[in-house]
Protein backbone atom coordinates (compact mmCIF):
# COMPACT_ATOMS: atom_id res chain seq x y z
CA UNK A 1 0.00 0.00 0.00
CA UNK A 2 1.06 3.20 -0.73
CA UNK A 3 2.45 5.20 2.46
CA UNK A 4 -0.89 7.52 3.65
CA UNK A 5 1.13 10.60 2.88
CA UNK A 6 2.45 10.02 -0.89
CA UNK A 7 -1.30 8.49 -1.71
CA UNK A 8 -2.57 11.72 -0.63
CA UNK A 9 -0.05 13.53 -2.04
CA UNK A 10 0.04 11.51 -5.31
CA UNK A 11 -4.30 12.12 -5.80
CA UNK A 12 -4.67 15.28 -4.30
CA UNK A 13 -1.48 17.42 -4.26
CA UNK A 14 -0.85 17.93 -8.04
CA UNK A 15 -3.77 15.34 -9.83
CA UNK A 16 -2.54 15.43 -13.38
CA UNK A 17 -0.42 13.50 -15.99
CA UNK A 18 -0.62 11.70 -18.88
CA UNK A 19 -3.10 13.51 -21.16
CA UNK A 20 -1.69 16.38 -20.40
CA UNK A 21 1.00 15.94 -23.20
CA UNK A 22 -1.86 15.73 -25.63
CA UNK A 23 -3.50 18.98 -24.43
CA UNK A 24 -5.08 20.81 -27.01
CA UNK A 25 -4.94 24.71 -27.88
CA UNK A 26 -7.76 25.65 -25.91
CA UNK A 27 -7.95 28.88 -27.87
CA UNK A 28 -9.36 26.86 -30.99
CA UNK A 29 -12.14 24.81 -29.60
CA UNK A 30 -13.61 26.09 -25.74
CA UNK A 31 -14.72 22.23 -25.58
CA UNK A 32 -10.99 20.91 -26.07
CA UNK A 33 -10.54 18.62 -22.76
CA UNK A 34 -7.64 19.97 -20.78
CA UNK A 35 -6.64 16.61 -18.81
CA UNK A 36 -5.10 17.04 -15.38
CA UNK A 37 -4.97 13.52 -14.12
CA UNK A 38 -4.45 11.01 -13.13
CA UNK A 39 -0.76 10.56 -11.62
CA UNK A 40 1.42 13.67 -10.97
CA UNK A 41 2.25 16.28 -13.29
CA UNK A 42 0.14 19.09 -14.61
CA UNK A 43 -0.36 21.28 -17.50
CA UNK A 44 -0.54 25.52 -17.77
CA UNK A 45 -3.62 25.14 -19.29
CA UNK A 46 -6.72 26.21 -18.31
CA UNK A 47 -10.52 25.47 -18.77
CA UNK A 48 -12.72 27.55 -21.22
CA UNK A 49 -14.14 30.45 -18.81
CA UNK A 50 -17.51 29.20 -18.52
CA UNK A 51 -17.07 26.01 -19.19
CA UNK A 52 -16.37 22.91 -17.06
CA UNK A 53 -14.88 19.35 -17.14
CA UNK A 54 -15.18 16.15 -14.98
CA UNK A 55 -12.11 13.89 -14.48
CA UNK A 56 -12.12 10.46 -12.69
CA UNK A 57 -10.06 7.58 -12.40
CA UNK A 58 -8.80 4.68 -10.60
CA UNK A 59 -4.84 3.75 -9.35
CA UNK A 60 -4.45 0.27 -7.78
CA UNK A 61 -1.19 0.44 -5.38
CA UNK A 62 0.78 -2.24 -4.64
CA UNK A 63 3.90 -2.57 -2.25
CA UNK A 64 4.94 -5.89 -0.79
CA UNK A 65 2.22 -8.00 -0.35
CA UNK A 66 -0.33 -4.73 0.88
CA UNK A 67 -2.49 -3.63 -1.93
CA UNK A 68 -5.38 -0.32 -2.16
CA UNK A 69 -6.90 1.29 -4.66
CA UNK A 70 -8.05 4.99 -5.02
CA UNK A 71 -10.38 6.51 -7.13
CA UNK A 72 -9.90 10.34 -8.10
CA UNK A 73 -12.35 12.68 -9.18
CA UNK A 74 -11.98 16.52 -10.42
CA UNK A 75 -14.52 19.01 -11.44
CA UNK A 76 -12.91 22.14 -13.13
CA UNK A 77 -14.65 25.32 -14.10
CA UNK A 78 -13.12 28.16 -16.15
CA UNK A 79 -13.85 31.11 -14.33
CA UNK A 80 -11.45 33.57 -16.34
CA UNK A 81 -9.68 33.87 -19.77
CA UNK A 82 -6.69 32.62 -17.72
CA UNK A 83 -8.13 30.91 -14.69
CA UNK A 84 -9.96 28.14 -13.67
CA UNK A 85 -11.65 27.00 -9.99
CA UNK A 86 -11.61 23.17 -9.41
CA UNK A 87 -13.17 20.96 -6.52
CA UNK A 88 -11.32 17.71 -5.81
CA UNK A 89 -11.94 14.82 -3.58
CA UNK A 90 -11.14 10.67 -3.95
CA UNK A 91 -12.66 7.84 -2.75
CA UNK A 92 -10.44 4.72 -1.80
CA UNK A 93 -9.63 1.40 -0.32
CA UNK A 94 -6.48 1.11 2.49
CA UNK A 95 -5.37 -2.17 2.72
CA UNK A 96 -7.26 -4.14 5.08
CA UNK A 97 -10.39 -1.72 5.31
CA UNK A 98 -13.57 -1.00 3.37
CA UNK A 99 -13.81 1.49 0.96
CA UNK A 100 -14.19 5.34 2.12
CA UNK A 101 -14.26 8.93 1.09
CA UNK A 102 -10.98 10.47 1.63
CA UNK A 103 -9.79 13.76 1.99
CA UNK A 104 -10.72 16.82 -0.67
CA UNK A 105 -10.06 20.30 -1.65
CA UNK A 106 -10.38 22.98 -3.49
CA UNK A 107 -7.91 24.92 -6.07
CA UNK A 108 -7.52 27.82 -8.39
CA UNK A 109 -4.99 27.76 -11.83
CA UNK A 110 -3.94 31.09 -12.89
CA UNK A 111 -1.95 31.21 -16.17
CA UNK A 112 0.73 33.94 -15.65
CA UNK A 113 2.41 34.09 -18.81
CA UNK A 114 2.42 32.23 -22.48
CA UNK A 115 4.96 31.63 -24.52
CA UNK A 116 7.82 33.48 -22.01
CA UNK A 117 11.34 33.08 -23.48
CA UNK A 118 12.49 30.53 -20.22
CA UNK A 119 8.95 30.21 -18.24
CA UNK A 120 6.86 29.20 -21.47
CA UNK A 121 3.70 29.19 -20.47
CA UNK A 122 3.69 29.55 -16.86
CA UNK A 123 0.73 29.39 -13.99
CA UNK A 124 0.64 29.38 -10.28
CA UNK A 125 -1.86 26.91 -8.66
CA UNK A 126 -2.71 27.52 -4.87
CA UNK A 127 -4.74 25.07 -3.56
CA UNK A 128 -6.41 24.00 0.19
CA UNK A 129 -6.92 20.26 0.88
CA UNK A 130 -9.41 19.43 3.90
CA UNK A 131 -9.48 16.20 6.29
CA UNK A 132 -12.64 14.61 4.99
CA UNK A 133 -11.33 11.25 5.25
CA UNK A 134 -9.97 9.66 8.24
CA UNK A 135 -6.78 8.67 9.78
CA UNK A 136 -8.33 5.58 11.31
CA UNK A 137 -9.03 3.89 7.88
CA UNK A 138 -6.09 5.29 6.20
CA UNK A 139 -8.50 7.42 3.97
CA UNK A 140 -7.17 10.78 5.23
CA UNK A 141 -4.34 12.57 7.00
CA UNK A 142 -6.10 14.12 9.42
CA UNK A 143 -4.99 17.56 8.22
CA UNK A 144 -5.54 20.75 6.35
CA UNK A 145 -2.84 21.22 3.51
CA UNK A 146 -1.63 24.25 1.77
CA UNK A 147 -0.28 23.91 -0.84
CA UNK A 148 1.30 25.72 -3.67
CA UNK A 149 1.99 24.24 -7.29
CA UNK A 150 4.56 26.18 -9.88
CA UNK A 151 4.20 25.27 -13.53
CA UNK A 152 5.64 25.72 -16.59
CA UNK A 153 4.62 24.03 -20.13
CA UNK A 154 6.99 23.92 -23.39
CA UNK A 155 6.25 22.85 -26.80
CA UNK A 156 9.32 21.05 -28.76
CA UNK A 157 7.66 20.48 -32.01
CA UNK A 158 5.71 17.50 -31.31
CA UNK A 159 6.97 16.90 -27.87
CA UNK A 160 5.48 18.92 -25.21
CA UNK A 161 6.80 19.42 -21.74
CA UNK A 162 5.57 19.84 -18.42
CA UNK A 163 7.70 20.65 -15.53
CA UNK A 164 6.12 21.51 -11.78
CA UNK A 165 7.09 22.06 -8.61
CA UNK A 166 5.21 22.21 -5.30
CA UNK A 167 5.56 22.58 -1.54
CA UNK A 168 3.18 21.99 1.24
CA UNK A 169 2.58 22.86 4.97
CA UNK A 170 0.54 21.07 6.72
CA UNK A 171 -1.31 21.64 10.14
CA UNK A 172 -1.23 19.07 13.37
CA UNK A 173 2.06 17.56 15.23
CA UNK A 174 3.60 15.80 11.99
CA UNK A 175 2.34 12.37 13.70
CA UNK A 176 -0.04 11.54 10.57
CA UNK A 177 1.78 13.77 7.99
CA UNK A 178 5.12 15.78 8.02
CA UNK A 179 4.37 19.59 8.25
CA UNK A 180 6.11 20.31 5.02
CA UNK A 181 6.56 18.73 2.05
CA UNK A 182 7.49 18.71 -1.53
CA UNK A 183 7.34 17.87 -5.07
CA UNK A 184 8.69 17.85 -8.47
CA UNK A 185 7.88 16.45 -11.54
CA UNK A 186 8.89 16.51 -15.30
CA UNK A 187 6.33 15.24 -18.11
CA UNK A 188 7.16 14.47 -21.90
CA UNK A 189 4.65 13.23 -23.80
CA UNK A 190 2.67 13.88 -27.40
CA UNK A 191 1.11 11.98 -30.54
CA UNK A 192 1.87 8.61 -31.82
CA UNK A 193 -0.59 7.53 -34.50
CA UNK A 194 -3.94 9.31 -34.97
CA UNK A 195 -5.85 9.56 -31.63
CA UNK A 196 -3.26 7.44 -29.86
CA UNK A 197 -0.76 9.61 -27.87
CA UNK A 198 1.78 8.62 -25.55
CA UNK A 199 3.30 10.08 -21.90
CA UNK A 200 6.96 9.57 -20.07
CA UNK A 201 6.70 10.82 -16.84
CA UNK A 202 9.75 11.58 -14.41
CA UNK A 203 8.54 12.61 -10.68
CA UNK A 204 9.93 12.97 -7.08
CA UNK A 205 8.83 13.51 -3.14
CA UNK A 206 12.33 14.50 -1.36
CA UNK A 207 13.00 13.38 1.92
CA UNK A 208 10.63 14.34 5.01
CA UNK A 209 11.47 15.12 8.60
CA UNK A 210 8.86 14.25 12.06
CA UNK A 211 7.56 11.33 13.31
CA UNK A 212 5.51 10.56 9.89
CA UNK A 213 8.77 11.29 8.01
CA UNK A 214 10.22 9.05 5.22
CA UNK A 215 13.17 8.69 2.49
CA UNK A 216 12.60 10.57 -0.91
CA UNK A 217 10.73 8.78 -3.70
CA UNK A 218 11.78 8.91 -7.38
CA UNK A 219 9.31 7.40 -10.09
CA UNK A 220 8.69 6.20 -13.35
CA UNK A 221 5.45 6.57 -15.10
CA UNK A 222 4.52 5.90 -18.83
CA UNK A 223 1.68 4.84 -20.18
CA UNK A 224 -0.56 5.62 -23.85
CA UNK A 225 -3.49 8.29 -24.44
CA UNK A 226 -6.25 8.18 -26.29
CA UNK A 227 -8.13 11.36 -27.59
CA UNK A 228 -11.56 9.97 -28.43
CA UNK A 229 -13.44 13.19 -29.50
CA UNK A 230 -11.56 16.65 -28.66
CA UNK A 231 -14.18 17.09 -25.58
CA UNK A 232 -13.51 13.25 -24.53
CA UNK A 233 -10.39 11.35 -23.68
CA UNK A 234 -8.82 7.97 -21.89
CA UNK A 235 -5.64 7.00 -20.40
CA UNK A 236 -3.96 4.20 -19.03
CA UNK A 237 -0.68 3.06 -17.58
CA UNK A 238 1.92 2.06 -15.39
CA UNK A 239 3.79 3.65 -12.26
CA UNK A 240 7.02 1.66 -11.35
CA UNK A 241 9.67 2.98 -8.28
CA UNK A 242 13.02 3.87 -9.00
CA UNK A 243 13.71 4.16 -5.33
CA UNK A 244 11.91 4.63 -1.67
CA UNK A 245 8.90 3.98 -0.51
CA UNK A 246 6.76 3.82 -3.97
CA UNK A 247 4.28 0.89 -4.83
CA UNK A 248 4.01 0.02 -8.24
CA UNK A 249 0.82 0.96 -9.62
CA UNK A 250 -1.81 0.69 -12.69
CA UNK A 251 -4.09 3.32 -14.15
CA UNK A 252 -6.78 4.14 -15.74
CA UNK A 253 -9.17 7.21 -16.68
CA UNK A 254 -11.22 9.82 -18.34
CA UNK A 255 -11.84 13.67 -18.86
CA UNK A 256 -15.17 14.67 -20.43
CA UNK A 257 -15.61 18.50 -21.39
CA UNK A 258 -19.72 18.73 -20.97
CA UNK A 259 -19.94 22.17 -22.82
CA UNK A 260 -21.10 25.66 -21.52
CA UNK A 261 -21.97 26.03 -17.85
CA UNK A 262 -22.91 29.75 -18.24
Amino acid sequence: MRPTIVAIAATLLAIGGPLAAQQPDSTKNPRDVQPERPTVATHAGTVARGYWEVETGLERDQLGGNRSVVAPTVVKFGVAPRAQFSVFGSASQPVGTGTGLGDSGLDVKWRLLDDAPVLGDFAVQPMIKFPTGTVQSGTGTGTTDFTLLLISSHDFGPVEMDLNFGYTRRTGNGSNAPLNSTLWTASFGGQAIGKLGWVAELYGYPATSGPSGQSSIVAVLTGPTYLAKNWLAFDTGIIVPVTGPQPHAIYAGSVINLGRLW
